[in-house]
């Protein structure tokens, strides 16, 4: 008589948040150019819950489904792509209004006076 407590290739279920941490990890790369922030978060929390599944599967291998942890180990890889891609575009984004401001405040409001009738 076989244990039921035992997890064999039957019995396997998939990881709980395998198909939320694709989804965030590709909407973090696709919204990363919304000003940065919204895919920034996107991938923020697509990374803690593959952290979190990973850390399950990691705990007891046998009893989750392959297809669920490759989606979770891809959720995450382009998670950290849409991090990156993010931070990229804030950066950019903080140089350009950097470059604004300056131009702004080196420009001669003496010759706006000049004109000015």
């Amino acid at each position: 008589m076989s244990d039921p407590n035992v997890n064999t290739p039957s019995h396997q279920i998939p990881l709980p948040n395998a198909t939320a941490v694709l989804v965030l990890g590709i909407s973090s790369i696709v919204l990363c150019c919304c000003y940065g922030i919204i895919g920034l978060v996107i991938a923020i929390i697509g990374l803690v819950l593959a952290n979190r599944d990973l850390a399950l599967y990691y705990a007891n291998p046998e009893g989750y489904k392959q297809g669920s942890v490759s989606n979770v180990k891809n959720g995450r890889t382009m998670a950290i792509i849409g991090l990156v891609l993010a931070a990229v575009f804030i950066f950019m984004l903080f140089l350009s209004f950097l470059f604004i401001g300056l131009n702004f405040a080196m420009f001669p409001y003496e010759l706006l006076e000049e004109f000015s009738y």
